[in-house]
């Protein structure tokens, strides 16, 4: 087939423009200070469906001077957007939240359509990426000075958050919208401006997004969107110094790269790095109700998500069971291009994620791992979902990050056993568990080496609550209060009464 066929200079490819209603949200240009620019070059790159592998999009590719024209204009606005009040800069957010809304449906067809996930998933990430914006224009309210007890005579202390500063914000393909507005949202409540890299893979969102903040009121240079190479833009927000802090979500392994870039200019990092779940099912859990669990903890967004199970722990005397519970589940799992009703898994978002998931799988079985459900893939960026029992410790799919819609599973005997395995592991974002004896819950709580943990449920995330993770899944945490103060410093001031 001709992916090209229907494309026009400027315009999205037909095959999503005539689904959307508000086609002024389809955008393959820049948003800088303002402004929707080309690249000087006139250099795109190519934004395929990949479903269909049908060209959805040519979007502006930017060189580095144009990322630091986009830090240019968000140091020239700072002055003028920290010294709004906290109200003001409140209802500019929250028209943001309600045009998100009005276009959920137009936001969710562009995500499915880039990204693959299904439009029910989408539709939930739009809600979910709106209910960022709409918690810090009320957070935002209560960034309070507080008053510090006078250790000195004739002295009143004060204590205030003042904005950082430009914020970069770096944000992957597998949540488009969610991990902007929970970045952006708490970086402009704190009185930042920002500038923002999507990945190249998925920026269609982040555009529709930037015009409607554009729509909201957003001044020009507050809210930068800047396309084009990760490298090429990420280099210049590491190092350019006019940048205080940046903010990233990604592999540990990028993560570790920002990081060193950061490092000369001593910037302020939020980092929501790898993730590598354990789920722990105690022999007293419903293994109906576990295998539920499991099901959506491990597949949701094609298994695309660093929250996903990817080690699967099973007490030995309710293993059998539950292995056969979850296999029934995984086989009536419908895969397809995401429009397609009643889809549950889509398409991987690029080859290189398929061929990472079919080795995981030949390595587990080639170590020892059952194949209960599943099927080598045909070569498309579908991959079959898949469920591989007995999988023994040192199997590849058990050491490293897992992304793709495969589930391991593997026995387990004490309590004592199980933390030690899970904790295992350099990463640290969360962990799931499943037991109806809260002694164990409370204890597993503790034990568990992870930022946050799951106790017989797998939805936990919300603006309200601190997402992030230890050791190697990250620096910081992004949403609830502690969200919007990483994007803020302390000042103490010391006033002489006499």
């Amino acid at each position: 087939m001709n992916a090209n066929v229907g494309h026009a200079p400027g315009t999205a490819y037909s095959v999503i423009r005539d689904r959307v209603t508000d086609q002024s949200l389809l955008r393959e240009r820049a948003y800088v200070d303002g402004r929707w620019i080309a690249a000087p070059s006139g250099a795109t790159f190519e934004v395929r469906d990949p479903a269909t592998s049908f060209l959805i999009a040519l979007v502006a590719s930017l060189p580095a001077a144009a990322a630091q024209d986009a830090v240019a204009a968000a140091t020239r606005a700072l002055p003028t957007w920290k010294a709004l009040l906290p109200q003001q800069r409140a209802a500019i957010l929250r028209r943001w939240f309600d045009l998100i809304i009005t276009a959920r449906v137009d936001l969710a067809l562009i995500m499915t359509h880039e990204q693959g996930k299904p439009l029910a998933e989408a539709l939930g990430e739009i809600d979910y990426a709106a209910s960022f914006v709409e918690w810090y224009a009320e957070e935002g309210k209560r960034l309070n000075a507080e008053s510090v007890t006078s250790h000195l005579p004739g002295a009143e202390m004060l204590v205030r958050r003042e904005p950082l500063g430009v914020a970069a914000l770096l944000t992957p393909w597998n949540f488009p919208a969610a991990m902007l507005t929970r970045k952006a949202a708490a970086a402009l409540a704190a009185g930042c401006t920002v500038v923002a890299h999507p990945s190249a893979h998925a920026p269609l969102s982040a555009l529709a997004l930037a015009v409607l903040a554009e729509r909201a009121g957003i001044p020009a240079g507050v809210f930068n969107i800047v396309t084009g190479d990760a490298a090429t833009i990420a280099g210049v927000f590491c190092t350019d110094p006019r940048v205080r802090v940046v903010s990233f979500t990604g592999s540990t392994e990028i993560g570790r790269l920002i990081a060193a870039q950061c490092a000369p200019a001593v910037k302020r990092l939020i980092m929501e790095l790898g993730g590598h779940a354990p789920l722990i099912i105690f022999d007293d859990a419903d293994v109906e109700r576990a295998a539920d669990i499991a099901l959506d903890a491990k597949f949701a967004t094609s298994g695309q998500d660093c929250l996903a199970a990817n080690r699967i722990y099973v007490q030995r005397a309710l293993y059998p069971a539950f292995c056969e519970a979850l296999a029934t589940r995984v086989a009536g799992l419908k895969m397809g291009a995401g429009l397609e009703p009643g889809v549950d898994i889509g398409p991987l978002m690029h080859e290189r994620a398929v061929a990472k998931v079919a080795a995981q799988v030949r390595d587990a079985i080639a170590r020892g791992a059952k194949r209960l459900v599943g099927a080598d893939g045909d070569g498309s960026l579908f991959y079959p979902p898949t469920l591989l029992a007995d999988v023994p410790d040192d199997a590849a799919i058990m050491r490293e990050e897992t992304f793709g819609p495969v589930a391991a599973v593997t026995p387990f005997d004490s309590e004592a056993e199980i933390i030690a395995r899970a904790n295992d592991t350099e990463y640290g974002l969360v962990a799931y568990v499943v037991t109806k004896d809260s002694g164990r819950a409370l204890r597993l709580s503790r034990a568990l080496d992870f930022g946050m943990v799951a106790i017989n449920r797998v939805k936990i995330t919300g603006a309200p609550i601190p997402f992030g993770g230890v050791k190697q899944s990250g620096l910081g945490r992004e949403g609830s209060r502690h969200g919007l103060e990483a994007f803020t410093d302390l000042k103490y001031t010391c006033l002489d009464l006499a």
